[in-house]
């Protein structure tokens, strides 16, 4: 083989290795990032509040029900397992997997959205509201912010189910697919951080 055909074959391989990028739109990391600062700070605001009452923040947290924390977090890491399955089915232009899958999630967030309901309801009748001390003012500015981004993140998975419906995949296509995706595992990510913040640490 001479010099001129190794450096064909050479190129065609390197041709052939699939270009490594960011999944979505660079807006949506922007976007992402962001939210993921603000939490941040109202992260680091809750710790600086517990360390100047760590008996009141303490005891505060034993009121919180463990159990639907845990079972919210189970739902939410199922609801990413079937997220990063359906984009994996809609590259392969496997509609009715894809539409399933999605439809898997929406399901796993309105039961987080169910349960939360449950959860805000039996605290609000013990007389655990925002303006009893510092921690249940955080407790429910954090899971409410949470909450809201969850709603978001159901809407957003719902037009996913709708982009599925068809079998042509187009990078724009792909790119708001990726992007819904990464949002939705965004809140799974901060719903990760929140629960032991919340519901665990003394």
């Amino acid at each position: 083989m001479n010099r001129a055909a190794v450096q064909h074959v050479a190129c065609s391989e390197v041709s052939e290795v699939p270009a490594r990028r960011v999944p979505g739109e660079p807006g949506v990391w922007v976007f992402l990032f962001g939210d993921m600062v603000v939490f941040g700070v109202f992260f680091a605001t809750f710790m600086y509040q517990r360390s100047l009452a760590p008996e009141l923040f303490d005891e505060s947290r034993h009121t919180l029900s463990i159990g639907i924390g845990l079972t919210n977090t189970l739902i939410l890491l199922t609801s990413s397992l079937f997220v990063v399955t359906a984009i994996r089915a809609i590259r392969r232009s496997q509609t009715r997997a894809t539409q399933l899958l999605l439809a898997g999630a929406v399901l796993c967030g309105l039961a987080f959205v169910g349960l939360k309901a449950v959860e805000y309801t039996a605290k609000v009748s013990a007389g655990h509201v925002p303006t009893e001390n510092n921690f249940f003012l955080y407790f429910f500015i954090l899971t409410g912010l949470h909450l809201f981004h969850v709603l978001i993140g159901i809407v957003v998975l719902i037009v996913l189910v709708t982009q599925a419906r068809s079998a042509a995949s187009s990078p724009t296509r792909m790119a708001v697919v990726e992007g819904g995706g990464c949002f939705w595992h965004l809140v799974d990510l901060l719903w990760v951080v929140l629960f032991p913040l919340l519901y665990l640490v003394s």
